[in-house]
């Protein structure tokens, strides 16, 4: 399995293991996430979650082969579950970001509660490039955080962005040496297991619930226009492109 889970002293931990696909997301680790994510909420003996990938790689995005053989179908494809799943954890969620977070990489740290990320990290949003539109709120929650004109250079021209970047943008919370990121993000974590547990749910659920339609609103309507896009022949072009490892050429498209 290329999701990990396991659960010890209140701490509930997903972690990305594909490594050798640089921990690109398929279907299946969607629904692995969101399962997990939902056992987590439902157990009253955790705390907090904590989501890590491997030394060197967040994740890579989606796993573009099975994302052309298994588009999502509607709000009950699995990467629309986990999203709900990330979403409605009303428990802490703590990520540790070390070296590429590209695509629902960075999107989903949008919904984390803290962020924690590596002087290595390098984080994008190349949505554009691979003629496809924003996703998990971030056409909103990125120009909110950034500001609209380097919002657009995050999600339009999809320029990467540093570990550093995200700290003074407001998306993480620290930048640390690689070594001790998923170290520093665990003890982060396990400080919930010493603060009263209601408190801390209703807390986060108040400090969400003034966007949160809003935010839902825009994931659907984001997922209308992504879905479109993917059958449109600029996303053909370039996705044929990613396989024959070459540059897209859009020249004939207006």
């Amino acid at each position: 399995m290329s999701i990990k889970t396991a659960t010890l002293d209140g701490i509930a931990t997903i972690e990305i293991a594909r490594p050798e696909k640089k921990n690109a997301l398929t279907q299946a680790m969607y629904q692995a996430m969101a399962d997990a994510l939902s056992a987590a909420q439902a157990d009253p003996s955790v705390r907090a979650v904590l989501i890590c990938g491997q030394p060197g790689i967040f994740t890579s995005g989606n796993d573009l082969e099975d994302f052309m053989q298994r588009p999502p179908q509607g709000p009950d494809s699995p990467v629309f579950r986990f999203m709900r799943a990330l979403l409605d954890c009303d428990k802490p969620v703590v990520a540790a970001v070390t070296g590429a977070a590209i695509g629902i990489g960075t999107t989903m740290l949008l919904h984390c509660d803290f962020v924690y990320v590596s002087d290595e990290a390098r984080l994008a949003m190349p949505f554009v490039s691979l003629g496809l539109v924003p996703e998990f709120a971030s056409s909103l929650l990125v120009s909110q955080r950034m500001g609209h004109v380097r919002a657009a250079e995050k999600l339009l021209l999809g320029d990467p962005f540093t570990g550093a970047e995200a700290v003074e943008c407001g998306l993480a919370n620290a930048v640390l040496p690689a070594a001790e990121v998923v170290h520093h993000a665990r003890r982060v974590a396990e400080r919930f297991r010493h603060l009263a547990p209601a408190a801390v749910r209703e807390s986060k659920a108040l400090m969400r619930a003034p966007q949160r339609e809003q935010v839902l609103a825009v994931i659907a309507a984001e997922g209308e226009v992504f879905g479109q896009r993917l059958r449109s022949p600029e996303a053909r072009e370039a996705f044929q492109a990613f396989f024959e490892k070459r540059a897209p050429d859009f020249s004939s498209f207006s």
